[in-house]
């Protein structure tokens, strides 16, 4: 449980297919464990598929598409990873456009594993402190990223961590992130 409370706090997950399902649902549980309001925005509507590795998980309820978000509606973004999930959204305009408002707006993002994927496509990446999954390393350093290998990076609301393995610290950073608001070193 956190130690930081953020009733009424709405926090934006944005995924799609083949997303890392514990990197979806251990975050959402901690946001809600904390007071927030999660939703799940993907670019189609219906249902999102889970994957436990590279085994099929469950599917998730899709609340709204990422064409039909607002930035503005919400507190704070989180990027939940998965090869395939990860891959498909770094060049969907919709999400890069999406991740790119909340940045420009000060706003928490967290982004775990290959996340991160999509905040290079976004235009975002360049200067920040982060970590990722290992394999990313050199596509974030290349895009102007200073990775580390680290369990949890924080930098001016911008969360990020390598793997599930690392989820306790990301959460907690995460819901504090949240908590604190709007972060004036977070910007496109």
């Amino acid at each position: 449980m956190s130690d930081h409370n953020i009733a009424g706090k709405k926090v934006a997950f944005l995924l799609t297919d083949g997303v890392e399902q514990v990197e979806l649902t251990s975050p959402w549980q901690a946001v809600k464990e904390a007071g927030g309001e999660p939703t799940l925005v993907a670019p189609a509507g219906g249902r999102v598929q889970g994957y436990n590795g590279t085994e099929k998980g469950d599917a998730f309820n899709v609340d709204l598409t990422v064409a039909e978000a607002d930035a503005s509606d919400f507190d704070a973004l989180v990027l939940p990873g998965g090869v395939v999930n990860a891959d498909h959204l770094r060049v969907d305009k919709d999400a890069q456009n999406f991740t790119r408002s909340f940045f420009e707006q000060h706003k928490p993002v967290a982004s775990i594993c290959h996340g991160p994927w999509l905040l290079i496509d976004a235009g975002v990446i360049r200067g920040r402190n982060v970590t990722s999954y290992h394999t990313l390393q050199t596509d974030l350093k290349n895009a102007g990223a200073n990775w580390s290998d680290q369990e949890v990076v924080v930098d001016q609301g911008l969360v990020t961590s390598r793997s599930p393995k690392d989820l306790t610290a990301f959460n907690s950073k995460l819901v504090e992130e949240i908590s604190e608001g709007q972060h004036a070193g977070q910007t496109a």
